[in-house]
């Protein structure tokens, strides 16, 4: 029977699949970690640039996690596919900043802002989905547990983070706008999502050998996620609520590390 769990530790289990998923997984949170370190420098709110730096600093320490991951099994990062780069996927369609916008100097607009933050309201909700669907799998697993739990909490803090700037920044009479932004985000996210799920079981199917039927299964329940999302549950992606834990990313970096 097809489960995540089993799904997920299989790929554990073999060194090569292992390997792509966390070479994927790294390079997406160090790209996130220079999107963020760039934005903190040319925003003008300086309240905020705080908090954007905050944010980028935690995506790169989960890079370093999921390369620590790797030198534990005595392996090295592997080149990402281009079809399983979700991010740089997203940017293709116009979403989010692009980064030849946040490589120029120039200060961004409150425009800009909004954009990054429905973008990143959206990508990190299904960042803190994943990460809740990994502690579950690997929770108590000696070798990756503690990693999966620090990385999922820093994502409620994002998600939690979004939400608290969107919605003060809507009560500045921006609202049209990040629902609109929130909506076109949410549209593309589900296809790119997609795409990029069946491109990643797609090639660990051929490290794992999976047979036809398998891998068709496996597609199969994608597309059906996909239908779900298309058919409203993207919408689950664009509601603001005031988060319980306030200022999640106020104060200092924490120093953390995986021993």
């Amino acid at each position: 029977m097809l489960s995540a769990r089993s799904l997920f530790q299989e790929i554990h289990a073999n060194d090569e699949a292992f390997g792509l998923f966390c070479s994927i997984a790294a390079k997406g949170e160090d790209q996130g970690g220079w999107e963020n370190g760039r934005i903190a420098r040319l925003v003008a709110d300086q309240e905020l640039a705080p908090k954007i730096a905050r944010h980028g600093a935690d995506e790169e320490k989960h890079g370093r996690i999921f390369n620590a991951l790797l030198h534990k099994r005595g392996l090295s990062p592997v080149r990402v596919p281009d079809s399983t780069d979700y991010t740089m996927i997203l940017e293709r369609q116009g979403i989010g900043l692009a980064h030849s916008r946040l490589r120029r100097d120039e200060p961004l607009t409150e425009a800009d802002v909004i954009t990054y933050l429905a973008h990143s309201r959206v990508t990190e909700q299904r960042a803190a989905e994943q990460m809740k669907l990994l502690c579950k799998v690997f929770g108590d697993d000696p070798e990756i547990g503690r990693a999966m739990r620090m990385i999922s909490a820093d994502e409620d803090n994002h998600l939690a983070y979004c939400h608290e700037e969107l919605l003060r920044l809507a009560a500045q009479g921006h609202g049209r706008r990040i629902l609109g932004t929130l909506q076109e985000t949410a549209k593309a996210e589900v296809r790119t999502y997609r795409d990029v799920s069946l491109a990643v079981m797609g090639r660990m199917g051929e490290i794992l050998r999976w047979p036809k039927a398998k891998s068709a299964a496996l597609a199969a329940g994608i597309h059906a996620v996909h239908l779900y999302e298309r058919a409203g549950g993207w919408q689950r992606m664009t509601t603001l609520k005031m988060p319980a834990h306030r200022n999640a990313l106020g104060g200092p970096v924490p120093v953390e590390a995986l021993d």
